[in-house]
Parts: structure tokens; C-alpha cells; sequence
């Protein structure tokens, strides 16, 4: 196993076993964290950074969106949909359709793919971003093959607390942002709007021109997200609260056209002129924890989700008709609704079960403008069982399974020739187990070890089983889920009350992973059931505090995916290696500055082999305290104005700057 194991270099670091205060780790817990949107695999309290990113973190590095937020933690890469313009993440290797996004617990990713793209998702308004990467909870649900992602909320501590941004990004880009929330004892209520606009991005200078883009502004790149939440919750006893919530999303975004030069690449010939006018979420949830007595408690969430997402294709780039043969309006109108029921018991000496059932359906409703609406709908049910067990002070046992059930209630076709819907044929229902079983053992105060093994699924999406992929792909309704089992080694070290060391080693074995299958027929590929691979790496994070002034993040990531049923097929967007470091220094005690630095190495954009190359990024960052109230902070991003992609044919953009004001009710 080929593998750079950095932890060999930190050595000298792990031999310094002293104590770090829990104050140093920027910010491990936050007093604003919504805790009953937790989904939490043990009763710690505190969360280790490197599987959590704080409100203060993303403030302090302008991180705007939750992708770019999440790739600040090792494990983590940013990745991208180019011909749709999504952004995303991939953990361990694993992408969003087998790492589910919640929102305080509840399921909030697209019913028909899957996907979500992070980047209409803000972080103005959270106080936290939590990833379990293989070992996650049994409790979040089904199809969490290679983990979670949950964004967590905000909740009031005081009588009145409020907080706020006005800023620019570059000379064409505004965004505005308030959060206000009150708790009154027993009740509590919090707000939050905000509102981002970019007319454009700005393509780097060392940009090449091409038949499609000729650099400068970013052609057909703009963006507008706006968002408002609102909760109100009720703390009847200590240990008791309920509450409600609303979220409501709107956005809209130009999808750049592809400006590469990979022939092969249908795009080169044949370019997309795609805008999206409406990409809309709402979310309606109730969340609750009822405390019978000191040792049994029941904890619910119900939700509805609403997610209407407007497609349109155009000629060209004029974007002003659509008379040709694939320009289209595609509309899809889809919804989800169900809740989840959680039993606590501690009657059992030194253990801690949970039992919880989850129901969920999704519906999905899309046609072009002119035709009928054709209808699928999928319920899943979840029964799991989760425990920790203290076997001692120092030794603790977390098993968990779950068994899963999908069933496909409806499933239409339409013959765009005969102009007549009709049912596919019923498939049968897709069942699965997972399980999993973690140790972790506090050698002493300030030395971690954990070992965990998990067996995961995930179902299948809508669009895996039904969609004819513009008429390249032929369906198949009978998808089994795939699997992987996932096997982790992690330690963790705190030193000299200024160090804190944390790394894991990895390995994933996938079956029946649910792969495209080309010239099923000619001409036509398929999704089948076709796959076996293997992810393995390790991943590293240094926090030191060199003064008290001064202090250093470094996280590294390496990771090999294998695929070993048919090696001449790649695995895209996920780069080997991935290194980041961050220096935080503090001259006086209203001034902070921040430089960062990331290394990806290249990555595969395509199956049969087009590449990226490997990138290198500084950003600096400033943050200036005016007044008790105020600061203005400011930063440049790509400082070499690098020109750099995600995705072979849709370049990242350039040097670029931003400043903003913000506001706070308390320091």
C-alpha cells in the first residue's frame, strides 16, 4: 500500500504529550450551536476540528459557501460540476450522492440525483458545518455510504444578540447579511437574511483565449442567492425543547460554457448556452427532545422540503432564443416529506441506546415546457440501533445497525414521438443492512485512539434508474444498492497547552458500485451494478499556538482510488494529495492577520483520462476591529492570479479581493 504517510514527519510532535486548553482549538464548541440540530455518534460535547468548521473559521476566511468552508478540513476536496456550474465536495473520495447534506439533521439534497449544489448553500447564517467521514451515525438515515455532512444552525444565548455584514467582492459583486436572535428563558427566537449578488467572476490574466471565452469577465458566470431562516424553540425544563423551523432559498445562476480543448469531449463541439433562472428550496421542520425522566427520552423531526429548479437552453450565446433542436425549458417541481423518531435509554448500566425509525418520500416532477408532467415517487424506511457502551473510564464500545428499505411507488415514461405517458415497469423493492462498530480508548488526558469498521449502502438514485440521459442512456429500474466497508485507525494528541496533533488512516472497499456502462447496445450506455474499488490514505492536522499571538493550522490529505474491475476506467475530480496551512497572527489586539496556503496535486476530469494539472494558491486575510461594535476585514484571494481548474474546460477565477463591515452585538 503505497501510501505518504506524513505522520512519520509529525513525530517529534506526537512525543510532546502534554495537555492543550480546549480554549486553544479555535472555538471547538461554539456557544451559538444549535444543539438539538446535532447528530452526534457519541455524548462528547466537544467536537475535534477535524471533522468540524465553526462559524468563527468561516468568518475569518470570507468562506461564503459550505463547499469552500468544508475544504478547509483534511479529508475534504473541493470539486465541481462544470457543465451544470455545481459546486461540490468529495470526502475520502466519496461524492455527495454517497455523502447525503442535512440540515440540523434533516435531509435536504436533490430527490432525483442525489446532488446538491453547495454553493446556493450559505454560511451566513450557521453556526457550524459537522462531516463524519465513514463512521457516521446510524441516526442520520439511509445512503450515508461514506459518511455525513450536517449544517447546524444557530440559537440565541442572550436577552438580544445580533450580527451582520455588508460587503463588495472585487467591483461587481455585493453581499449583506443580519442575524438576530433572543432567549427569554424558556423561549428563544432567531432570524437570520442574506443576500449575495456577482454580475461576474474574473478569469485570471494568464488565461489563453479560445473559440468559446475570451477572458476578462467570466461569460455567462453571474450568480444571486438570497435566504431567509427563522426558528422559535421552547426549553420547557433543563433537558426538554422543541422546536420550529422555516427556510426559504432563492437563486438563480449562468452555467459558463466549456473553453477547453479536449476533443473527445462532446462540449467541444458542441457547447451548452444553459442558465438557470430559478433554483428554489424551501424547508419547513419540527424538532424535539422530551425528557420522561433522567434516563429515557424520545427525540423527533419532521420536515417538508420543496425544491423547484428552472433549466433553460438557448441557441447561443446570445441567450435570447430557443429554436433549435437542443435548446429546451426544463422544469422540475419536487418535494420531500417524512420525520424520524429517536428512543434514549439508560436503564442499562454504562450504556447509552438509541433506537430510531426514519420514513422518507421523495417526489419528483419534471417536464420541458409544452409537455405533460411525468411523475416518480420513492418511500425509504430505516430502522437502526446505535449504543455506547462505557466499559471503562478509559475503553468505549459504539456498535450500530440499521436495516433500510426503498420501494418505488411510481415511475413514469414519456415518448416524446407519440406524445404519451406511461408507467415503467414495477421493480422490486431494494433492501439493505448496514452496521459498524467503533473503540476508542483515552490512553490517558491527553492521548486519543480510536479504531472503527462500518458496512454502508446507498440506494440507487431516481435519475440512476430512470433517466435516458438525453437518449444516450437506457434505464435500469432494478439497481441493487452499493456498498463499502470502511475501516479507520485515528489518534489524536494535545501537547504543551499550545499543540493539538490529529490523524486518521483510511481504507474503503467498494462492491457493487453503480457505474455507467458504456455500448450496452450500441450507441447507449447503461447504470449497472458493475464496480469494485478501493480508497485508501491518511489524513493529518497540526493546531499549534507558537505565542500567544501566533499561531499555525496545517492539514494535509493523501488518497489512492483504485479501480479494480477495470483499471483503464478513472476515477475524476478527486486529486492524490491535498495540503493547506494557515498562519494566524495577532500584532496588537484589534488586528488579525491570516495567510493560507493550498496544494492540490492534478486530478482526472474524465474516465478516459483528461487531467487538470496540480495548483498552488495564497490567499491573505485582514480583519481590523473599529470601534466596540465594528470591524472591517478585507482580503485578497489567488494572490499569483493563478490560472487553475476543478474541471478540464471551466477555469476558476482569478485574483480577486473583498471588503467587508461587520457588526455584532458582543465580542
Amino acid at each position: 500500500m503505497k501510501i505518504k504517510i506524513i505522520a512519520f514527519l509529525l513525530l517529534p510532535f506526537i512525543a510532546m504529550s502534554q495537555q492543550k486548553n480546549q480554549s486553544q482549538v479555535d472555538s471547538v464548541k461554539t456557544s451559538n450551536v444549535f444543539e438539538l440540530g446535532e447528530v452526534i455518534i457519541t455524548n462528547h460535547k466537544n467536537k475535534d476540528t477535524l471533522n468540524r468548521v465553526t462559524s468563527k473559521k468561516m468568518e475569518s476566511q470570507n468562506k461564503m459557501e459550505v463547499s469552500k468552508a468544508l475544504n478547509m478540513l483534511p479529508g475534504i476536496t473541493l470539486t465541481a460540476s462544470g457543465p451544470r456550474n455545481e459546486s461540490m465536495v468529495a470526502v475520502r473520495g466519496f461524492d455527495l450522492r454517497q455523502v447525503p447534506v442535512y440540515m440540523d439533521g434533516i435531509p435536504v439534497y436533490v430527490p432525483y440525483d442525489g446532488y446538491v449544489d453547495l454553493a446556493r448553500f450559505t454560511t451566513f447564517d450557521l453556526a457550524a458545518v459537522d462531516v463524519s467521514k465513514g463512521f457516521s451515525s446510524v441516526l442520520y438515515g439511509p445512503n450515508s455510504l461514506g459518511g455525513a455532512i450536517n449544517l447546524i444552525s444557530r440559537k440565541p444565548s442572550e436577552k438580544l444578540e445580533y450580527d451582520g455584514s455588508l460587503g463588495m467582492i472585487n467591483t461587481n459583486g455585493y453581499k449583506a447579511n443580519i442575524n438576530i436572535g433572543t432567549n427569554l428563558g424558556k423561549f428563544y427566537v432567531q432570524g437570520g437574511y442574506s443576500y449575495f449578488d456577482r454580475d461576474s467572476f474574473r478569469m485570471s490574466s494568464n488565461f489563453v483565449s479560445t473559440k468559446n471565452e475570451d477572458g476578462g469577465q467570466r461569460d455567462n458566470s453571474y450568480r444571486k442567492d438570497q435566504k431567509i431562516s427563522f426558528k422559535i424553540g421552547w426549553t420547557p425544563t433543563e433537558k426538554s425543547e422543541y422546536a420550529i423551523g422555516y427556510i426559504n432559498q432563492i437563486g438563480e445562476k449562468g452555467n459558463p460554457v466549456y473553453t477547453g480543448n479536449d476533443t473527445q469531449n462532446p462540449l467541444y463541439s458542441k457547447p451548452r448556452y444553459w442558465q438557470w433562472p430559478e433554483w428554489n428550496k424551501e424547508s419547513y421542520y419540527f424538532i424535539s427532545n422530551s425528557n420522561i425522566d433522567d434516563k429515557n427520552s424520545f427525540k423527533t423531526r419532521i420536515y417538508f422540503d420543496r425544491f423547484k429548479n428552472n433549466l433553460e437552453s438557448y441557441d447561443d450565446n446570445t441567450y435570447s432564443t430557443q429554436t433549435k433542436a437542443y435548446a429546451f425549458e426544463s422544469i422540475y417541481d419536487d418535494y420531500t416529506y417524512g420525520g424520524n423518531v429517536e428512543y434514549n435509554t439508560k436503564l442499562i448500566p454504562k450504556n447509552d441506546l438509541k433506537i430510531a425509525f426514519h420514513f422518507k418520500e421523495d417526489v419528483h416532477r419534471e417536464n420541458n415546457f409544452g409537455e405533460p408532467v411525468r411523475h416518480f415517487v420513492d418511500n425509504t424506511i430505516l430502522v437502526g440501533i446505535e449504543d455506547i457502551y462505557k466499559i471503562s473510564q478509559k475503553l468505549t464500545l459504539i456498535p450500530g445497525v440499521s436495516y433500510n428499505i426503498r420501494k418505488n411507488k411510481e415511475a413514469q415514461d414519456y415518448n416524446a414521438t407519440t406524445k404519451v405517458i406511461s408507467d415503467y415497469p414495477a421493480a422490486d423493492a431494494s433492501d439493505a443492512y448496514n452496521a459498524q462498530i467503533g473503540l476508542f480508548y483515552q490512553l490517558n488526558d491527553h492521548n486519543k485512539l480510536g479504531a472503527t469498521v462500518s458496512e454502508k449502502t446507498r440506494f440507487a438514485t431516481i435519475k440512476d434508474r430512470y433517466s435516458y440521459r438525453m437518449g444516450t442512456a437506457i434505464p435500469n429500474p432494478d439497481l441493487k444498492p452499493e456498498k463499502a466497508t470502511n475501516y479507520e485507525i485515528n489518534y489524536t494528541v494535545n501537547a504543551f497547552q499550545r499543540l493539538t496533533f490529529q490523524t486518521a488512516i483510511f481504507y474503503s472497499s467498494l462492491s457493487d458500485a453503480i457505474l455507467n456502462v458504456s455500448n450496452v447496445v450500441p450507441g447507449k450506455s447503461q447504470m449497472q451494478n458493475f464496480g469494485k474499488a478501493e480508497y485508501r490514505g491518511i489524513e493529518a492536522q497540526v493546531n499549534y499556538e507558537i505565542l500567544n499571538n501566533l499561531s499555525v493550522n496545517f492539514n494535509y490529505t493523501y488518497l489512492e482510488r483504485k479501480n479494480i474491475t477495470d483499471p483503464s476506467i478513472h476515477f475524476t475530480d478527486v486529486p492524490n494529495t491535498k495540503a493547506m496551512g494557515t498562519l494566524e497572527y495577532q500584532p496588537i489586539k484589534l488586528l488579525k492577520l491570516i495567510a493560507n496556503s493550498e496544494f492540490n496535486s492534478s486530478r482526472f476530469s474524465t474516465s478516459y483520462g483528461a487531467r487538470v494539472p496540480d495548483y498552488t494558491l495564497l490567499n491573505l486575510y485582514g480583519s481590523a476591529k473599529a470601534f466596540k461594535n465594528f470591524s472591517l476585514d478585507a482580503g485578497i484571494n489567488n494572490i499569483f492570479d493563478k490560472n487553475y481548474s476543478l474541471v478540464e474546460g471551466y477555469p476558476e477565477e482569478g485574483r480577486n479581493f473583498f471588503v467587508t463591515l461587520r457588526f455584532f452585538s458582543s465580542n
